[in-house]
């Protein structure tokens, strides 16, 4: 064990740690229906249940529904024909739930109702004959989700200013556009503006994609991370709101991290730090945020303060097949 770790430990010499954590934080309204849709449905028809894709983007979620008897797989396929199955929150192609029908499984979609919202604008689109730029992360669950509500052809993926300049279509093309609901709120408004100069035509939602609950969490990062000597990010490496939150932290110029886990916090970190700012991407659950703050309790005196940067008051409910 190093000196410094010694000391954190201890807390000898070391001045108190000052936690500014941020508010709205952790679970949102489409992660909490997500979870429960899997427990519901676990009391319903009883375990196992399958899962197509990690409910939600937090292996520790994913172990606990594991232990209740939830079973994470990666294609239909997979899916035995007396099975029920669970679609995850970040939604599916249109492809998915054709396949469980013909199968005749008994299946409930866990996807988020703003996610929903967006296929919904894409097949208003399309119906419209407009072709849709997309604005999100290739390979990412929700991306290939939505592109999978419209055919082939029909939309179009973009990720950067840079993709924008390269499209080819023409001013008197139809065109519209959507986004991932999990993007980065300040780089998602470059595109955007780099679209609407490009192709002055183009049309977009009436309200912005991008959920409430990653702008509210981008926000409350802003209030937090200008104050703070270092920014932890609690969290999935694959899960693409909290990977948002480390950039804007480090966007304003802050040492950010992202950890799952507490014991991935390396004493080191804490080295001529007086105040360190907490948040969790919207699919973690708060018990994490409480397990960090202890580990810190181990090492230093810490004080904590809450930053608000809005209320939350969002509940979905239920697929009406588990209420009946």
């Amino acid at each position: 064990m190093n000196a410094l770790f010694q000391q954190a430990e201890s807390g000898e010499n070391s001045p108190a740690l000052k936690l500014l954590i941020a508010a709205p934080r952790g679970f949102c309204a489409g992660v909490d229906r997500a979870i429960e849709i899997v427990e519901k449905a676990l009391e319903r028809y009883g375990a196992p249940v399958f899962v197509r894709h990690e409910i939600v983007h937090n292996k520790y979620v994913v172990e606990d529904l594991k232990a209740k008897g939830a079973i994470f797989v990666e294609e239909l396929d997979e899916v035995p024909d007396d099975a029920p199955v669970v679609f995850s929150a970040h939604g599916v192609p249109k492809s998915v739930p054709a396949e469980a029908e013909r199968r005749k499984l008994i299946y409930v979609d866990a996807t988020c109702p703003l996610v929903s919202k967006v296929h919904r604008q894409a097949e208003r689109q399309i119906e419209k004959n407009r072709h849709i730029i997309f604005v999100g992360h290739a390979d990412h669950p929700e991306v290939i989700g939505t592109m999978g509500q419209v055919e082939p052809g029909q939309m179009t993926l973009v990720e950067t200013v840079e993709d924008v300049a390269r499209l080819e279509f023409a001013e008197s093309d139809d065109l519209s556009f959507l986004t991932q609901t999990t993007l980065s709120v300040d780089d998602t408004r470059e595109i955007l503006e780099a679209l609407q100069a490009r192709f002055p035509q183009i049309v977009g939602p009436k309200a912005e994609d991008i959920c409430y609950a990653t702008s509210n969490r981008q926000a409350a990062v802003k209030k937090i991370a200008p104050e703070s000597d270092l920014v932890l990010v609690i969290g999935a490496p694959n899960s693409s709101n909290s990977l948002r939150l480390v950039e804007v932290a480090e966007r304003l110029g802050t040492k950010a991290y992202l950890i799952q886990r507490a014991d991935e916090i390396d004493p080191e970190w804490l080295n001529g730090v007086e105040t360190i700012g907490l948040t969790a991407g919207a699919s973690a659950p708060e018990k994490l945020v409480r397990e960090v703050i202890d580990r810190f309790s181990q090492w230093r005196d810490v004080k904590e303060e809450t930053v608000k940067a809005a209320e939350e008051k969002m509940v979905f409910k239920l697929p009406r097949q588990l209420l009946e």
